[in-house]
């Protein structure tokens, strides 16, 4: 951040043990459109050149960003009835929420660029349950803090 508005960056020690790292600047919506006035969900979110040249560079990341951000892991815990008795079984899956349809089209559009199979399970909700895409979202998105 320094290298692009050196003046409006600094740090700032936190009373939980963690450092902030604080920019302001009046040229950020300049370099990142995507954060301009009212919801997101009410106005276009596209790319820019730039960042859909670092997308297309390094999918992985904007995945484990959103994941990050609007996401989780969880487990899911399924009861079968059947003549001998209740089954349970459990499996992880990943789901992405949002109710930007342009940030839902991105991520879903960046998950096909990575071979990693999706579905929509909710108008505003993308689910990764398959065990092999799970696996590589483990390995993509690491622990969550």
């Amino acid at each position: 951040m320094r290298r692009v508005i050196p003046a409006s960056v600094y740090r700032q020690q936190r009373s939980e043990g963690c450092t902030a790292l604080i920019a302001t600047a009046k040229h950020w919506p300049c370099l990142f459109p995507q954060h301009g006035a009212g919801m997101k969900h009410t106005r276009k979110i596209e790319l820019e050149p730039w960042q859909q040249t670092m997308v297309d560079a390094h999918p992985d990341r904007l995945i484990r960003g959103l994941i990050h951000s609007d996401g989780c892991r969880s487990i899911n815990r399924i009861r079968k009835k059947s003549p001998d008795g209740d089954k349970f079984y459990e499996y992880p899956r990943y789901f992405f929420y949002n109710v930007s349809t342009d940030i839902m089209r991105l991520c879903g559009e960046t998950l096909d660029r990575l071979g990693i199979a999706w579905k929509m399970n909710n108008w505003n909700s993308l689910s990764i349950a398959r065990k092999d895409a799970v696996a590589e979202m483990d390995r993509i998105v690491g622990p969550k803090y």
